[in-house]
């Protein structure tokens, strides 16, 4: 997979495409929510939000994908839905940063929900 396909990949919750590309030393910090190290506490994580995408409808729309030599920058909106509801909207914006071995070295994410 391309950089690029990685992260798509992981920016709309087809996580398990990019635990491949996650070391021990992958950091993941969500601001003003969590920050996780290593493989173990990203793939924990991703299990439970997975288990979470999977109790909704999810349309994740990605606005725009820019990359340049090692990092991957995605934008764009989330929508959960259940039994015909809104439960919540979300835009985000994901930074990848990848090392010389094509590898995550970091995500960096920042996520806003819509209050209304």
């Amino acid at each position: 997979m391309t950089k690029s396909e990685i992260a798509q990949a992981f920016s709309r919750g087809d996580f398990e495409k990019s635990f491949v590309y996650i070391t021990d030393q992958t950091t993941w910090d969500t601001l003003g929510e969590q920050n996780l190290t290593g493989r173990k506490e990203i793939e924990s994580f991703c299990t439970n939000v997975r288990a979470y995408f999977d109790s909704v409808t999810t349309n994740f729309l990605q606005l725009n994908v820019i990359e340049n030599a090692n990092c991957v920058v995605i934008n764009g909106t989330a929508e959960f839905i259940r039994e015909n509801k809104r439960v919540s909207f979300v835009s985000s914006c994901d930074i990848y940063v990848f090392d010389a071995n094509n590898n995550i070295a970091s995500i960096t994410s920042y996520c806003i929900a819509d209050k209304s």
